[in-house]
């Protein structure tokens, strides 16, 4: 037992000291037991212990990295935190506009009335109420789409749409196509409901429909998971030709759709897939990002022979909706509440782009200047994972590329930058510490 972690030790040591470098690859642990005249067994200890202590990093496929590390003087623990301004987080990606406690306030003070409060508490139902749905049909409309109020359904966030929705369509066991790159939490989901998602590849003007076709060919898909606006993580919006072609082929495959459009706020009103195959198309969205994270509601609008089944997984999955935030979402729709915070939220994502577009100019980044996130696809050497360890040595979160990877072993070298969150001033230093890290790294041979 002692032997493996004098061995660590050693390594450790090798780390702290400059001889093993930030992002150096160990070797194969077979092959590091022949050169040390251990068992390889003794070899899995040794690096088991590496990752606890956090010094290195396994990647599928790869082999095993040494981790980053804080910048300090030398001899100074790679566990102990240097000086360094307060944290920023990257990874959250809740807006906040100005002013919005004081607009959200008053409309929600009708509601502490006694009488109100009394209804307002009461449970409800997957269906909502009438001026919910009502008004949500109004919140969701484009200029070509309307849905039929009769259509929506509630729950407690888009998460939870989601999860209902695949929990209706799809068996365990069943496969759900999906963007190569894909909603961290949607991984969760499938995992929990024993989907399979099946990763398809897309170019610049969004999903390939014949990887869906071949997908579906190799082994019948179940349903079909999208995010044709402002794609999270890449912001890539699906072109109406694209749209048009995705839905006469899953018209052809009788293939239904999930359609995830909780950004969709941030664009001028464009009309969902929904329009165009409305038949098998489940829309998702929410309040989450265009009102606040802690009183929020998910809407799903579904076609109507699929309202039943949809409002069954609902009630059976604990996602429904409460009445409270219900009520809130339709007197903060009504009264222009929603609209004036939109607006407000469209013109901050546009004013934290042109700082993103500032402090990494001669970087790689794939965003909308539209959008409240962006792809960076770091200058080499640098991996994801080594360049997240370097972010967090210097207090900033960053989301790791394979957080959104579906394909096992698929590790893209790039990090989701969540632009919502942290106070403006804040963000701007956290882009530029990033972008200082970046390139000295990449540029004086010292790097992963």
């Amino acid at each position: 037992m002692s032997d493996y972690r004098r061995i660590a030790d050693r390594i450790a040591d090798d780390i702290a000291t400059g001889r093993l470098r930030p992002g150096q690859r160990l070797p194969p642990q077979r092959a590091f037991a022949r050169r040390r005249g251990i068992a390889p067994s003794t070899a899995g200890r040794v690096y088991g212990e590496l990752v606890r202590r956090g010094l290195v990093v396994g990647e599928v496929g790869r082999g095993t990295f040494v981790r980053a590390a804080p910048d300090g003087p030398a001899g100074q623990a790679l566990t102990e935190p240097g000086p360094a301004p307060a944290p920023v987080n990257l990874e959250l990606n809740y807006p906040v506009a100005p002013g919005q406690p004081e607009l959200l306030a008053p409309v929600l003070a009708p509601l502490l009335r006694p009488d109100v409060l009394a209804e307002a508490l009461l449970p409800a139902a997957a269906t909502g109420t009438e001026a919910a749905r009502e008004a949500a049909a109004t919140l969701l409309t484009t200029p070509g789409w309307r849905p039929a109020p009769e259509r929506l359904l509630f729950t407690g966030n888009a998460r939870q749409a989601i999860a209902a929705v695949l929990a209706s369509l799809v068996r365990p066991g069943g496969r759900v196509g999906v963007e190569q790159l894909t909603y961290p939490l949607v991984k969760e989901i499938a995992a929990r409901l024993g989907i399979t998602l099946v990763p398809l590849a897309g170019d610049a003007a969004g999903l390939l429909p014949e990887a869906v076709a071949a997908a579906h060919r190799s082994a019948p898909l179940s349903a079909l998971y999208v995010q044709p606006t402002l794609h999270n993580p890449t912001s890539l919006t699906t072109s109406r030709s694209r749209l048009l072609q995705l839905a006469q082929l899953v018209h052809d495959l009788n293939l239904p759709v999930v359609e995830d459009r909780i950004w969709s706020f941030l664009r001028e009103p464009g009309d969902p897939l929904a329009v165009h195959a409305p038949a098998l198309t489940h829309v998702v969205d929410g309040l989450s990002k265009r009102v606040a994270p802690g009183l929020t509601a998910g809407f799903l609008v579904v076609p109507p022979h699929r309202v039943a089944a949809v409002a069954g997984a609902v009630r059976s999955g604990g996602w429904s909706a409460g009445r409270f935030a219900l009520e809130a979402a339709v007197r903060w729709t009504v009264q222009g509440t929603v609209a004036r915070l939109v607006a407000a939220k469209r013109a901050d994502a546009v004013r934290r782009q042109r700082i993103l577009a500032e402090e990494l100019a001669g970087f790689t980044v794939r965003s909308d200047p539209r959008a409240y996130f962006a792809w960076w696809e770091l200058p080499a050497p640098w991996r994801a994972d080594t360049f997240t360890a370097a972010a967090a040595a210097h207090g900033i979160a960053v989301t790791p590329g394979p957080a959104f990877a579906v394909a096992p072993g698929h590790t893209p070298d790039a990090v989701r930058l969540g632009l919502a969150s942290a106070p403006v001033p804040d963000l701007r230093r956290a882009l530029r510490t990033l972008a200082h890290v970046a390139a000295r790294r990449a540029g004086d041979g010292s790097g992963p």
